[in-house]
């Protein structure tokens, strides 16, 4: 069976942290063509996820997990 990338962990964990997109942006300095993707679990850079986990101050396995399709 394939898989594939899931981003529910980090938008859980902006709900937890009482945190908007935009605030993720902000923080982060990511673009919105990549706030868009991760949005949509599309394929992105590991510079993008480097930045959302110092951003945030978290691990990789807390914003991401891969699920079966």
């Amino acid at each position: 069976m394939a898989r594939k990338v899931s981003y529910k962990k980090l938008w859980k964990l902006l709900i937890d942290r009482d945190m908007t997109k935009t605030d993720l942006r902000d923080k982060t300095g990511i673009s919105t063509v990549s706030l868009a993707k991760l949005g949509k679990d599309e394929n992105i850079t590991t510079d993008v996820l480097l930045k959302t986990c110092n951003g945030l101050d978290c691990d990789i396995s807390e914003i991401m997990e891969t699920v079966k399709e």
